[in-house]
């Protein structure tokens, strides 16, 4: 990380240490399962993604005709349906009148062509709403097993090549029933500035969102192993020791990210694994 992207995060920490997220209107909210494992961060191959946290393992099938999310955009996406549905406790999510609209609510300048950010957000949105998310829990003595779909039904009426135009119909977004709850049940607060701060980088909106959650309840000094955690968040490294040693010295350029914008983490490269203190939560009072 460059000295100008270290001071532009720093910056942005400053703001948000000033006032807390529900004063600045940047109180958000994530879904417990996709924090406690990840999804993919860059284009996978095939249409099934799996992911492991101990007991917990997380799989994502993706339509054969949309594929699997990846990137940051999804997560971004993931961050507004789940907040939006807190707020509303509507499953039917009003995506905005016009497209640079609901793109400046993720931060997003419009941009067109074959790589801009309109095309690339709307392929994201076919891929994240097509997707169909598998949770299991396997401990001694209990197993457990749900399944969902993201949505059943979306309907994007903006026209890509006039984003600042209105459609005649408002683009929406129908959650399924069973990922509204599991998205308004038990949401992780999460301030939505450091999510916009961080958006250059999956792995560190990835660990941004589960230290905020893991700080919400560590009471001990706790050490994470890198392989641990490389099949939490690493699906794009071989599991290898070379491939362990890429993730690792990954994710602790993502941690530096993490720590520019919250500053009270006590997180760090321990002997054995990612070593973690009892923090301040990141968002206080929600």
């Amino acid at each position: 990380m460059n000295n100008k992207n270290l001071n532009r995060l720093i910056q942005q920490a400053l703001a948000i240490e000033s006032e807390e997220a529900k004063e600045a209107g940047a109180l958000g909210y994530m879904a417990r399962a996709l924090v406690q494992a990840s999804m993919p961060h860059s284009r996978p191959d095939g249409l099934v993604f799996e992911r492991t946290n101990g007991a917990f393992s997380l799989v994502m099938m993706g339509h054969p005709h949309a594929g699997l999310p990846y990137g940051t955009v999804p997560r971004l996406l993931l961050a507004w349906l789940t907040t939006e549905a807190v707020r509303t406790r509507e499953r039917e999510l009003v995506l905005g009148d016009t497209l640079s609209r609901f793109m400046a609510q993720l931060d997003m300048i419009p941009t067109g062509g074959r790589w801009g950010s309109i095309t690339r957000l709307r392929d994201q949105m076919r891929r994240l709403f097509a997707s169909t998310v598998s949770c299991t829990y396997d401990a001694p003595g209990t197993w457990a097993l749900e399944t969902v779909t993201i949505a059943d039904r979306a309907r994007l009426w903006w026209d890509p090549k006039q984003p600042d135009q209105a459609a005649l119909w408002a683009s929406s977004v129908t959650l399924s029933d069973r990922f509204f709850h599991e998205v308004t049940d038990r949401p992780i607060p999460i301030d939505l500035r450091a999510l916009k701060a961080l958006k250059r980088s999956p792995m560190a909106l990835d660990l941004y969102t589960w230290l905020t959650y893991r700080m919400s309840y560590l009471e001990r000094l706790t050490e994470i192993p890198w392989g641990a955690l490389q099949l939490q968040f690493g699906a794009d490294y071989p599991y290898t020791p070379q491939g362990t040693a890429d993730f690792k010295r990954k994710a602790l350029a993502a941690l530096k990210k993490v720590l520019a914008v919250y500053p009270k983490l006590r997180a760090s490269d321990g002997p054995r694994g990612l070593r973690l203190l009892p923090s301040p939560s990141h968002v206080r009072g929600a």
